[in-house]
């Protein structure tokens, strides 16, 4: 018997499951997926005399993040969102802004330190680096499912009427202070500082964990989503981004890392001034509501 045999009188016939997926915005989720696994080998490679390795993780995983921007403003732009694309990119960037940049930073800050004379100092920072990458690989997965669940987020400071807001920090710029800081030192590991490479993981070791908490907070976060780059801009804008281009092009270890400190310092003062206005201005008093069941 057939599903039109099967089917109840006075019920409309299921429609079949559509196969397939769109093809152009996939490509550039599998980009991202590529250039996760990418750098994550190039990463398992770097040596403290052989740090080419770490900067190559870390570029990936950069150009990773542009792909990540691309690929979601092309299905809008194309009309070819799904559900199956929207799982599909966060189960990419999971991998990608989650593992990658994980191992990175393990390898890179803590792997990589020298051997000093007490030894189980060393082998308790190795183990701290390793529960922070951790937690930064755990709090970057919350805050992909809680996106992927929630309608309409809004974030615990809100901010200019109109313009969209991620609620804590999306998992690409997280990743991308981790690589933008391991291209900062073109890759050179933090066991190459010498005795000053204690200091530098334990500041490295700060930044992860700050990180983690930014992203599974409710601060927010400007999306850029409300820019549209079909309508009609003033000159100096062009200007403006025809500089920042030369810049990270010349000089994109400083740039880059500018660019990823500053985004994520934006939530950080958005959150502080915040608190600053709400607790210098006098709440109105409560309104009165009827003494109903609802309201008690």
């Amino acid at each position: 018997m057939n599903d039109q045999q099967l089917q109840i009188p006075g019920t409309r016939p299921r429609r079949r499951m559509r196969k397939g997926m769109y093809l152009l915005p996939s490509l550039f989720t599998g980009g991202n997926i590529f250039l996760g696994y990418f750098a994550i080998t190039q990463a398992l490679q770097g040596t403290v005399a052989d740090f080419g390795h770490f900067d190559v993780a870390a570029k990936a995983i950069g150009v990773a993040v542009l792909l990540d921007g691309l690929d979601g403003r092309i299905a809008r732009m194309t009309n070819t969102t799904s559900e199956f694309g929207k799982q599909f990119d966060s189960l990419a960037d999971c991998v990608t802004f989650g593992v990658a940049p994980g191992v990175l930073a393990w390898l890179w800050g803590f792997h990589s330190l020298p051997a000093m004379q007490d030894a189980e100092m060393r082998t308790n920072l190795v183990r701290f680096g390793l529960v922070a990458t951790f937690m930064f690989l755990t709090a970057g997965a919350a805050r992909l499912a809680r996106f992927n669940i929630q309608l309409n987020p809004q974030p615990s400071n809100p901010g200019r009427p109109g313009r969209k807001y991620f609620v804590g920090m999306p998992i690409p710029a997280g990743a991308g202070i981790i690589a933008a800081v391991v291209h900062l030192a073109r890759g050179a590991p933090l066991g190459a500082g010498g005795w000053a490479a204690w200091w530098l993981a334990a500041m490295w070791l700060l930044l992860i964990l700050a990180v983690a908490f930014l992203m599974v907070s409710t601060w927010r976060f400007y999306s850029f989503k409300d820019i549209d780059l079909r309508s009609r801009r003033p000159f100096r804008v062009v200007i403006f981004i025809a500089a920042l281009i030369a810049a990270i092009y010349f000089y994109s270890n400083y740039s880059l890392f500018f660019i990823a400190m500053a985004y994520m310092l934006s939530g950080v003062l958005a959150r502080f001034f915040y608190l600053v206005r709400r607790k210098g201005t006098t709440p109105p008093p409560p309104a009165a509501y009827p003494e109903t069941s609802e309201t008690r």
